[in-house]
């Protein structure tokens, strides 16, 4: 081979090699960079498109001061490729000091679009254990009325109609294939890791010896939670959070009962009480794990809990406390967990369950 094409080789492997270092195309603030101490920032990098990263703004000046930074890995309720929901949540764990990796490809996350999004799902699965639903932007939710319904279900029926009116018309003629719907998967939680542990790696990028790759949690919401079973089996995963979700007696994700016996961490389940449909679940889970130590909360607020309140209320505090503990030994956090007097002082409607501690 000659020197001019082992010189064009040379070159590419170069090339492809800063392909992989991380390149932050957009980034945005999102409620004021949250409330913690280190003001966050959503970022949308060319080296993980899948994805969407929360954290500090100022990645540099918080290690220098605390050290290196914890990681947690985020998969999305519905197990669906955009994590505008958890945005605020997401955003608010990401100011206390923690570098999220998050399923879902970055997108504008305005206020409006993402109340508009909350807006009907929360009146769609109103909790009636609430009495009052209010979102971040100040605006009292309440169930949908029945007139309400009752359009909402004469809107689809002529939806429906009109779909099959449409069918019966192009009947013989050969249709356009479907685009095929894009699913997130289970696996996509340790690529994220094995991107950030790359990035650690490598002098060229951002996250160079700034990640504490020992201090790693994962977390997901209702169809995310059994992703998070389905990978948690991981010894890099050092404790989950299972929140609105369980895997009971289904199978769903990859995940099934038997990934319990997998588990290996400390785990948290948050539930939104008899108004959540994975309520069931979670506790099914609750009493089949053995050994491990488990903490299970249920609350008043129903399937879709805090996430649409301001910096998403009381469970992204439950979120960022846990996390405290767990990944950086802040023991005054545990007492949500484990002080039954501190937490009906701060929940009273709140149920705390746990064992093995």
């Amino acid at each position: 081979m000659n020197m001019k094409k082992l010189l064009a080789i040379a070159a590419a492997l170069v090339t492809a090699g800063v392909l992989c270092l991380a390149q932050t195309e957009k980034s945005q603030v999102i409620e004021n960079g949250g409330t913690g101490p280190w003001k966050s920032v959503a970022v949308a990098d060319a080296s993980l498109p899948t994805h969407t990263i929360y954290r500090p703004e100022n990645l540099k000046a918080y290690v220098e001061e605390c050290g290196k930074i914890p990681v947690l890995l985020y998969a999305n309720g519905a197990c669906a490729n955009n994590n505008l929901e958890m945005s605020r949540l997401l955003s608010e764990v990401a100011s206390w000091g923690y570098l999220v990796l998050a399923i879902g490809p970055y997108q504008d996350m305005p206020d409006e679009a993402f109340y508009a999004q909350w807006k009907g799902v929360v009146r769609g699965w109103y909790p009636e254990t609430k009495e009052v639903a209010v979102m971040g932007n100040g605006e009292r939710l309440t169930p949908y009325t029945e007139g309400e319904l009752a359009a909402r279900a004469a809107e689809q029926e002529a939806v429906r109609k009109a779909a099959e009116a449409a069918a019966k018309k192009n009947k013989g003629k050969k249709a356009a294939p479907a685009p095929a719907p894009f699913r997130t998967y289970a696996r996509q939680l340790l690529e994220a890791m094995d991107w950030i542990t790359d990035q650690c790696a490598d002098a060229g990028s951002e996250y160079y010896h700034l990640v504490d790759l020992d201090q790693v949690a994962a977390m997901g919401q209702s169809c995310g939670g059994a992703q998070v079973l389905a990978v948690a089996h991981d010894p890099r995963i050092k404790t989950c959070l299972i929140f609105n979700s369980g895997i009971g007696e289904m199978s769903m994700s990859g995940a099934s009962k038997e990934s319990l016996a997998n588990l290996h961490q400390p785990m948290l389940y948050l539930n939104g009480g008899s108004a959540d449909v994975a309520c069931e679940n979670a506790n099914g889970d609750y009493k089949r794990i053995k050994d491990l130590p488990v903490v299970k909360i249920s609350t008043i607020d129903g399937h879709h809990g805090t996430y649409y309140e301001k910096h998403a209320g009381a469970y992204a505090v439950a979120c960022r406390l846990w996390l405290n503990w767990q990944l950086k030994g802040i023991l005054g956090d545990s007492a949500l967990f484990l002080n039954d007097e501190y937490g009906k002082l701060m929940h009273p409607d709140w149920i705390f369950d746990r064992k093995n501690w």
